[in-house]
């Protein structure tokens, strides 16, 4: 069953990639209400397949139709589709390919490696570790968002305000439910993510123009040249480790991972002319970072119980239904969940290379399919799952007042990612919190008199410093326009 759930995941994951205006977070949170009534271990590997099964999905559209199916694969773009232009469609699709599933595996390897001593140096965090390494990650969040500094800040506060809303587990006393009995039990995750990163993005894309045309003529002869695997094999070692290193950032993973990869290997090659024009190491680059990228940042959640990105939060969100608290203790007490999950990241990648090249047809007739016929059946799908979660009418009200509340952000340039780390964090910041002034009786001095706490908040401060710096400021404010 998990093997078939693998599949279903790298497959949707791969379809969701391919079609423009989608990408992992909205299908991870259309599907989280069915993962509800899996086992745990089946429903986060389904999730995982979606969320790498989207990296490789989104290298197709970008190549052919020169339009990221996701945000990490606006790279390709750039050179992936100069070469199907030049009739090179099917190489390029095979270097996408191979480049990531071998990022993959590489990837997944790292994470069977280091999580477990990761998880062992975790153990020694007491609440007031985590609470200063939660603030660092939020932190960290804020600095590697896109736009305004001070909206990603504002994105950060409402996210914690929201997680506030119901009954304090200390005191019973309600909170912020303005007398409304189906918020005593606080605000679900599901309607929020959906309500963000669905129909949000559904009401925006519906004022975009349509896409343009799929590259004309038969996409054959898929495999590289030596010329082309010549080239591309320094750029795919390269930029697997920088993608399995930036995996771990709070706000990276797979966007940040493949721009990185991108501007390393324009920066390293001989003739930095070539990039744009149909370079293959500009396609196998940013796709074996992002596909990297996508799957170290798990670790983050599986050893410190800290999302490193929106979709990473998602899955924090789904495990918790579960009753599984994100963190070292996964392992010890959950060691199927983990391995399983190291062992379906291994056959998932290899599921992608030997399904999906020969799907290449379908995904173009998939591509030829007039985009807005999508929506009606997306919005029935969300409104459906999430009122099966908890069989409330509330919930649905709720999933269109975040939707029109993403559209709005989405006007004014405010990621909502931040927020949603926010959300799922606060509970478990608030938890630890008072368990710190708890065991200090009281004494706030716990979180700068425990070493590695210190640490920790020192650390935040000087991101912080650094995100308050005018220049950075305006450098990121400028590129986010452009």
């Amino acid at each position: 069953m998990n093997l078939m759930y693998c599949l279903i995941g790298v497959l949707l994951g791969t379809m969701i990639g391919v079609l423009p205006g989608l990408g992992p977070l909205n299908a991870v949170a259309m599907l989280l209400p069915i993962s509800f009534h899996m086992t745990p271990v089946a429903a986060l590997i389904m999730l995982a397949g979606i969320y790498y099964g989207a990296q490789y999905g989104g290298s197709t559209s970008s190549i052919l139709v020169n339009m990221p199916g996701e945000t990490s694969s606006v790279v390709t773009c750039l050179d992936g589709h100069q070469m199907a232009r030049q009739g090179r469609a099917g190489p390029a699709l095979a270097i996408a390919a191979l480049s990531s599933v071998f990022a993959g595996i590489a990837s997944t390897l790292f994470i069977a490696f280091f999580a477990p001593p990761l998880a062992q140096v975790a153990l020694l965090f007491g609440p007031a570790e985590y609470v200063s390494l939660m603030l660092l990650g939020l932190i960290v969040a804020v600095v590697l968002a896109t736009g305004s500094i001070l909206a990603a800040l504002g994105m950060l506060v409402l996210g914690l305000l929201l997680g506030t809303v119901g009954i304090d587990v200390v005191s019973g006393a309600f909170r912020m439910t303005l007398g409304i009995p189906a918020l005593v039990d606080g605000i679900g995750i599901v309607p929020v993510a959906m309500g963000l990163f669905g129909m949000g993005e559904i009401i925006a894309n519906l004022e975009r123009k349509e896409r343009q045309g799929v590259v004309a003529g038969r996409i054959d002869h898929l495999w590289p040249s030596r010329d082309d695997f010549r080239r591309c094999w320094p750029a795919v070692l390269r930029a697997t480790g920088l993608g399995s290193i930036l995996g771990l950032l709070p706000g990276g993973g797979a966007m940040l991972a493949s721009f990185g990869a991108y501007a390393m290997e324009k920066k390293l090659a001989a003739d930095p002319s070539r990039f744009g024009k149909g370079a293959v190491e500009g396609v196998a680059a940013p796709e074996a970072a992002n596909n990297a990228g996508a799957q170290t940042s798990f670790i983050p959640l599986l050893t410190l119980g800290i999302p490193s990105n929106a979709v990473i939060a998602l899955m924090a969100g789904a495990m918790m239904i579960h009753g599984i608290t994100p963190g070292p203790d996964v392992m010890k007490s959950k060691p199927d969940l983990f391995w399983g999950l190291i062992a379906s990241m291994l056959i998932g990648n290899v599921m992608l290379l030997i399904i999906n090249l020969p799907l290449v047809g379908i995904w173009v007739r998939l591509l030829k399919i007039p985009y807005h016929l999508f929506y009606p059946m997306i919005l029935v799908f969300m409104c459906i799952g999430v009122y099966t979660v908890s069989n409330s009418g509330f919930d649905v009200f709720l999933l269109v007042v975040f939707g029109f509340i993403s559209y709005l952000f989405i006007k004014w340039k405010c990621e909502p990612a931040p927020l949603l780390l926010a959300f799922v964090l606060e509970p478990i910041i608030e938890q630890n919190f008072k368990r710190a002034l708890q065991i200090s009786y009281g004494d706030p001095t716990i979180f700068v008199t425990r070493p590695i706490s210190l640490a920790l908040l020192i650390l935040g401060a000087v991101f912080l410093a650094l995100m308050l710096l005018p220049a950075l400021r305006r450098k990121r404010e400028h590129a986010f326009q452009e």
